[in-house]
């Protein structure tokens, strides 16, 4: 059974594509597509912040994320577990220094500790190498591509600014001229 592409898929493929092969000559479909498959589920604002507390909250803390994922330590129940918040904790960091980095400027109003540009690469090149490490069974075919997204954590980051400045570019242009 085939799934049903997001309907801002194509989009953000071709987005993606501009800025990672065309700007930066980052030639690898897999971690392209991927990167466009995360602007998918991003541009949905309930995926955001998939982690929730013990009351059902969404945790909305980057040090209360990476403890929550620690199956010793934290409340990740299972290493599968683990595995899934290491990549949903990549994903976010990715997104977030890409495409929102003021959401790291102190000074702005945040609910809580407002994580650096280096929290974010470390937490999210961190992150991505974890689950690089779960490399048998169900997991072996995609552990390459989350190490190649740890390796290169920061050109990826800078490829989603491109895509963020385009995207920038592409709605002041649309936009009427008020004076």
């Amino acid at each position: 059974m085939q799934t049903q592409a997001h309907p801002l898929e194509h989009f953000f493929q071709q987005a993606v594509r501009n800025s990672y092969e065309g700007k930066l000559g980052l030639h690898d479909p897999d971690v392209m597509g991927y990167v466009a498959h995360l602007l998918c589920e991003f541009s949905e604002a309930d995926n955001l912040y998939q982690l929730r507390d013990a009351t059902g909250r969404p945790v909305e803390n980057l040090e209360a994320m990476m403890l929550a994922a620690d199956p010793i330590h934290g409340s990740a129940p299972s290493f599968d577990a683990e595995r899934a918040m290491r990549k949903y904790i990549g994903d976010y960091a990715l997104f977030v220094a890409g495409m929102y980095p003021e959401a790291a400027t102190p000074g702005r109003r945040h609910r809580g500790p407002v994580p650096s540009l280096g929290d974010l690469i470390h937490a999210g090149k961190e992150s991505y190498f974890i689950v690089s490490q779960f490399n048998l069974f169900e997991y072996e075919q995609e552990a390459p591509l989350f190490a190649r997204l740890s390796d290169g954590f920061e050109r990826f980051i800078l490829g989603l600014t491109l895509v963020r400045d385009d995207l920038t570019r592409r709605k002041a242009l649309m936009l009427p001229n008020v004076s």
